[in-house]
């Protein structure tokens, strides 16, 4: 057993707030946000109960969180789930090499079969994939499109028991134990799932020889296979009864929480203090955790609280070795925990966690309280207490953190906090140099005293948030209706969380957002301009930091193209554009707007005058080439290679006038009286090239298309005077009729949309009661949908389903109405 580090401190729990936002979310969130710092460490709930599940990070591994309180001698678990531990009894390959049959032909039937004879078959290291999958050992590659494989391994006794596959696939998998299907994904992909394995599957892992069979297909860019084993350790559970989780209400910067456990009510909120207008706030590491216990009975209760945390928040596979130790210092105590390889920015990529850095949870002083490292069941036995805590099974789980709060005997509201967060010592990497986070960026910062000031400030902090988000959801409603609220109030931390704050060396802000399960890229320009309604209407200064990275990238020579880059790597790698294809007139003319909102919002033009000749360089570009685009990619790149496309074209054309404002503002009148009325004269030429009758076409080469033209909104915003006001009067009544049950389709090839063009678009609108048509369907995706992942911004209108992407910044885009309304 492993030993365990308990400590009996006083440790304070300053009181809870008491007053709640004064307007309540109804919306059931696809998932709730809990923990919102930056892209790794970012907790939510994919459950409707708190209690339902495990709490995930946002790519869906698990960020174990486990919440209980003891009322009597009765213990009501309120957050996360008892997760049987496991023993691995096949390790894949990042856990130890494996070898395996594999052909690249298809085989005669029964190949998957124990008994199927695989003597002429290939024998080669797992795992196996292209050579980017940085555990593949075996080379499957293109012109091989399919592989299929089987790993044999012997039993010395029965499984009698759970069992749990752990797999890696890109894409398509079929997976089989002993001929038994287990797995069928379909045109799909991830890394390091878990599947329980279902009883008949089960019931033939026998003492002898038996097998995993696999097969997969590649369909395009990378490929992968990996496959192992797990069986659970038989526990019992010692928080088995839950709570009864009475409310949830999603505000901006705050989940609220309320349960009924017994004969006590548990209010709990989470709070990322993420306010736009302080660099540093936002820039803090530490989240607040805070409850209030009260009797509901009127009679007096023993009430212990008790939250665990696993060292998965510092992993990014549960399998990593990590080690924990507890610090004391300015009258607060320290459960720290992290990797013991501590390879600081030595992964990149989309569905990856950090495994650098150190993951606390944090108190002060008060009576009674009790820090303790150690295995989960023995945490868990403690709080309970079981007298065989000193005894339990060895199993593969590693020390856990737990803090216990008693309470002792209330007779009223009793209330306390706890605060979470993460030091990633270095955050990103950017052109060759290591950068620190921006609260830190001199390296003279200590992380201990940061959580102390988070937890001297928590007062004044949590009336700012409160007052914030009751300001947020009254504005957001007096704009664009409640629903919309509810919307924009589910995506402000998720938009937000999904950047890192950082300091380059020449002094620049940069704000770098990352491709959340869309390719994984950092700094991506087409994630910026549907983001940037947020940032321009809190803090301009974070707009700027948006771009930094992109004009520094091009005016430093490093970036010889005449046109704007895609991106600068992949997260957290920021040393050059790694993304496959570019997008010439998709990100120079959303360099080019962006830059024109700024100045909007400042009132000058100056941040464009010390980017002008880059500027100049992608507005010609566009004059040149931005009316009727060749073939290529545009912000909706899973639509694919396209030409003549009227809403590119928009955007380039509104980039051209952009230009044109900028220089008037900066006294250029010359200049701008050439640019706009270049872009006039181009307007007028969309008018003729895309006219459908009652709309515009997707493309100007085919008649009886439609799109949404969202990139018109500029036109709006700007007051650009480029389009007439016709063109968006015609296209708005024409949409209406194209809505499906979920939404308006992003065009008449598919049936799939993107919420945030959807509220772009309804901005177009010149009445409240319109926009609001837009988004009663979008709402109504966001309350049924059968995907519990944080808010999808890539999802079918037909049915509540998915398509892609989650957790991205491009939520940010849902402000644009209320930016709108602030003009």
């Amino acid at each position: 057993m492993k030993k365990i580090l308990l400590l009996l401190l006083p440790l304070c729990f300053a009181a809870c707030h008491t007053d709640l936002p004064h307007v309540k979310s109804n919306l059931r969130a696809p998932a709730y946000p809990l923990v919102t710092i930056d892209p790794y460490t970012s907790a939510w709930s994919f459950n409707d109960n708190l209690y339902d599940g495990s709490v995930k990070h946002w790519t869906g591994a698990n960020f174990p969180l486990i919440g209980a309180v003891r009322v009597d001698d009765r213990i009501y678990r309120f957050m996360g789930t008892e997760t049987p531990p496991l023993r691995t009894i096949l390790k894949t390959a990042e856990q130890e090499p494996w070898t395996a049959a594999y052909t690249f032909t298809a085989p005669a039937k029964g190949w998957n079969q124990p008994r199927f004879d695989d003597a002429r078959w290939l024998r080669g290291p797992a795992a196996f994939g292209t050579n980017l999958k940085t555990t593949a050992r075996t080379e499957w590659a293109p012109p091989q499109n399919e592989i299929w494989l089987r790993r044999e391994f012997v039993l010395t006794e029965d499984i009698g028991k759970q069992a749990f596959l752990l797999y890696s696939h890109d894409d398509d998998i079929e997976i089989y134990i002993n001929g038994i299907e287990v797995v069928n994904t379909g045109y799909a992909w991830g890394e390091n799932k878990l599947r329980r394995l279902p009883p008949a599957a089960v019931a033939t892992l026998k003492a002898g020889r038996n097998v995993i069979a696999a097969h997969c297909t590649n369909r395009s860019g990378e490929a992968l296979v990996d496959l192992g084993l797990s069986i659970s350790i038989a526990t019992t559970p010692y928080f088995d009864q839950t709570a009864i989780q009475t409310a949830v209400n999603v505000q901006a910067t705050q989940t609220h929480y309320t349960f009924t456990c017994g004969t006590v009510d548990l209010e709990l909120t989470f709070t990322a203090p993420l306010l736009l207008d302080d660099l540093e706030l936002l820039s803090r590491p530490v989240n607040y955790i805070t409850y209030r216990v009260t009797p509901n009975d009127s009679l007096p209760h023993d009430v212990a609280v008790y939250f665990e945390a696993s060292p998965a928040w510092a992993l990014d596979k549960p399998y990593q070795t990590s080690r924990a130790e507890q610090l004391i210092r300015d009258g607060l105590t320290f459960l720290k925990t992290g990797s013991l390889q501590q390879a600081i920015l030595a992964k990149k990529g989309d569905n990856v966690r950090i495994d650098w850095g150190y993951f606390y949870l944090c108190g002060d002083n008060h009576p009674n309280c009790r820090y303790q490292i150690a295995a989960p069941l023995t945490l868990r036995a403690y709080f309970a207490g079981d007298s065989l805590a000193d005894a339990m099974p060895p199993t593969d789980a590693p020390d856990h953190l737990a803090i216990t709060h008693a309470l002792g005997t209330i007779t009223a509201p009793t209330s306390g906090k706890i605060l979470a967060g993460y030091d990633d010592l270095y955050s990103i990497q950017y052109f060759g140099e290591n950068l620190r986070p921006y609260w830190n960026s001199d390296g003279q910062q200590d992380i201990l005293r940061l959580f102390a000031r988070a937890h001297a400030e928590y007062p004044q902090l949590i009336k700012k948030c409160d007052a914030f988000d009751a300001e947020l959801m009254q504005k957001t409603t007096a704009a664009g209706g409640k629903e919309y609220a509810e919307l924009c109030a589910l995506a402000y931390r998720q938009a937000i969380a999904a950047h890192k704050l950082v300091k380059a060396p020449n002094g620049d802000l940069l704000f770098l957002s990352k491709e959340n399960f869309s390719n994984g890229s950092i700094g991506t320009v087409d994630i910026t301009y549907p983001s940037s309604p947020l940032f321009l209407l809190y803090n301009p200064e974070l707009c700027k930091a948006l771009l930094n990275h992109i004009f520094y990238y091009s005016e430093s020579g490093k970036w010889t193209k005449p046109f704007a880059a895609h991106d600068v790597g992949t997260y957290p790698i920021a040393n050059g554009q790694t993304y496959g294809g570019d997008m010439p007139v998709e990100e120079s003319g959303n360099m080019l707007i962006v830059t024109a909102a700024i100045a909007q919002r400042e009132g000058n033009a100056r941040y464009a005058e010390k980017h002008w000749d880059i500027l100049t360089t992608w507005v010609n570009y566009l004059v040149e080439k931005g009316l009727d685009p060749e073939n290529q990619l545009c912000t909706d790149d899973f639509a694919g290679h396209f030409a003549h496309n009227a809403n590119l074209s928009i955007k380039a054309i509104l980039g051209i006038a952009s230009y044109g404002r900028l220089a008037a503002m900066l006294g250029k009148h010359n200049i701008a009286e050439t640019y706009t009325a270049k872009a006039k004269t181009m307007a007028a030429e969309w008018l003729r090239m895309a006219d459908d009758g009652d709309h515009y076409r997707l493309t100007f080469d085919q008649p009886h298309t439609w799109s949404q033209k969202y990139n018109l909104v500029w036109n709006k915003l700007l007051k650009l005077d480029i389009f007439p006001d016709e063109v968006a009067q015609k296209e708005i009544p024409y949409y209406l009729t194209k809505q499906n049950t979920y939404g308006l389709p992003l065009d008449n090839r598919e049936t799939y949309t993107k919420a945030d063009w959807i509220i772009w678009t309804a901005t177009l609108a010149d009445d409240k009661e319109t926009f609001e048509q837009f988004i009663r369907p979008l709402y109504a995706f966001a309350n049924e949908t059968t995907d519990r992942v944080p808010l999808t911004d890539w999802y079918y209108t037909d049915r509540p389903e998915q398509r892609g992407f989650q957790a991205r910044a491009v939520v940010g885009g849902f402000f644009i109405k209320l930016l709108e309304s602030d003009q």
